[in-house]
């Protein structure tokens, strides 16, 4: 059974997170339901065999579509491109989130995008927090298993759980943490 974490406002909605990717595109779905967290599912798009663009613009946009046609999410969230030195992998990566956001557009969602920076301090009180440490915090926060996704995908939950602790006022402040025990003892609630 998924964990569950308290959140301040009594709601039910599904958010949908997408950490979008020029040839994976990650994907996570959480349960909002009377104050409590809850993981619907994660996945990724892979669309690194094909080698047409265009066609992986495609495959994305279907694909973040079937997502939402399956799960019906209340909200939409997505990784915002950080900003690289190379500009093709910039103008490819913000294909890919465009066409995401289409999708979610096409299916009349509210769309919120958020920073790198902003996911990790949101998830881990850390915005500076590597990759490992935000998939460590969401396997306690949601109760899955190391191997049970890809890292794209718990990329994408990451984007869906700092965007209902936004939402839900619970976003971390500017609070000086010294660590993970720290962390938890400045926010009991994302504690099992």
């Amino acid at each position: 059974m998924p964990s569950l974490i308290h959140l301040q406002e009594m709601t039910d909605k599904i958010i949908l997170g997408v950490d979008p990717g020029s040839n994976i595109t990650g994907y996570g779905l959480v349960h909002i339901r009377d104050k409590s967290l809850s993981l619907v599912t994660a996945g990724i798009l892979n669309v690194s065999a094909e080698e047409d663009q265009f066609t992986k613009l495609q495959i994305i946009f279907n694909g973040v579509l079937k997502v939402i046609d399956e799960h019906h999410p209340d909200e939409f969230a997505i990784e915002e491109p950080f900003y690289g030195k190379n500009v093709q992998s910039m103008l490819k990566l913000g294909r890919a989130q465009g066409v995401a956001i289409a999708a979610a557009l096409y299916r009349n969602l509210p769309v919120t995008g958020y920073s790198p920076r902003k996911i990790k301090q949101s998830v881990t009180g850390k915005g500076g927090a590597s990759k490992e440490q935000v998939a460590v915090m969401l396997q306690t926060l949601l109760h899955f298993g190391k191997e049970q996704f890809y890292v794209d995908a718990t990329d994408a939950l990451a984007v869906a759980v700092c965007h209902s602790f936004q939402k839900n006022g619970k976003a971390t402040s500017g609070t000086k943490l010294t660590g993970w025990k720290s962390y938890l003892q400045q926010n009991p609630e994302r504690a099992l």
